[in-house]
C-alpha cells in the first residue's frame, strides 16, 4: 500500500514544536540583562509572550515602527534562567519579547492589535504544540497607561464575542526581564530552513503580512 503524504505530513506537524528544534549548545558565558537601562529618547517599550517568542520575534520584525525586538524571559523568580530551565516551566518565566518602537510612527494599540491577531489569547499555556507555562499568554507593562490600554482592549475584545472562548491574556506589571540566549535572537532570519521557521513561523508571517500590509517595514 502507498503510503498517503497528507496523513505523513499531518503526523509530522504535530511533532513540531519550539522545543523539538535542534539546540545550539551554549556558550560558556551567556550576556544577559535586566534591561532596566534608559532607552534612547523618544523611544518606548513593550514585554509580550505569545508563545514561542522565535513567532513573536518574527512577527514584531516587520513592523514600520519598531525599532528592536529581544527575545527573553519575564515573570519568573528565578535570576538569569537558562533555556532548558525555562523550557522544563520551573523557573515560572514565559518566553516574550521586548518591543522597543517609536511611538510616533506606531501606537501601542496598533502593537496590541498585532499581538491579539497572532495567537491565541483563549488557551491556557499552550500556543498549537507548544505547551507549558512558558507560553501563556501576557502583556507586562511598564506604567499605568501601558496597563489602561492592555484592560481596556482585553476587555472590549471579550465583550465583543471576537473569541469563542473567554481570553486569558495575564496583564502584569513589569518585574524583569532576562535577554535569551544569543542563539535565540533574530531566530527566524538565520534559521530559516529550519522545520519549526518552514511550518509554523512562515504561514503565520503569511497571514500576518495579509492583514497588516499597511504596517510593514518598506523593504
Amino acid at each position: 500500500m502507498k503510503p498517503n503524504h497528507s496523513i505523513l505530513l499531518f503526523f509530522l506537524l504535530l511533532g513540531i514544536s519550539c522545543q523539538s528544534q535542534p539546540e545550539k549548545r551554549e556558550q560558556n558565558e551567556i550576556k544577559k540583562t535586566t534591561m532596566t537601562e534608559t532607552q534612547r529618547e523618544g523611544l518606548d517599550s513593550i514585554i509580550l509572550g505569545a508563545g514561542c517568542f522565535w513567532c513573536v520575534e518574527a512577527v514584531y520584525q516587520q513592523i514600520d515602527g519598531v525599532e528592536q525586538v529581544i527575545s527573553g524571559y519575564s515573570g519568573g523568580y528565578i535570576k538569569n534562567p537558562p533555556y532548558r530551565e525555562v523550557c522544563e516551566g520551573t523557573t515560572g518565566h514565559a518566553e516574550v519579547c521586548k518591543i522597543i518602537f517609536d511611538p510616533k510612527k506606531v501606537s501601542l494599540e496598533t502593537l496590541l492589535s498585532v499581538f491579539w491577531q497572532t495567537h491565541n489569547p483563549t488557551t491556557i499555556n499552550q500556543q498549537g504544540n507548544d505547551i507549558g507555562t512558558q507560553y501563556r499568554s501576557a502583556i507586562f507593562y511598564f506604567d499605568e497607561n501601558q496597563k489602561a490600554i492592555a484592560e481596556k482592549y482585553k476587555k472590549e475584545l471579550s465583550e465583543s464575542g471576537a473569541f469563542a472562548n473567554p481570553i486569558v491574556t495575564e496583564v502584569t506589571a513589569y518585574t524583569n526581564f532576562y535577554a535569551a540566549e544569543d542563539y535565540h535572537q533574530d531566530y527566524y532570519n538565520q534559521n530559516g530552513s529550519q522545520p519549526y521557521c518552514q511550518f509554523v513561523i512562515a504561514p503565520k508571517l503569511e497571514k500576518f503580512e495579509k492583514v497588516f500590509g499597511d504596517k510593514l517595514r518598506k523593504k
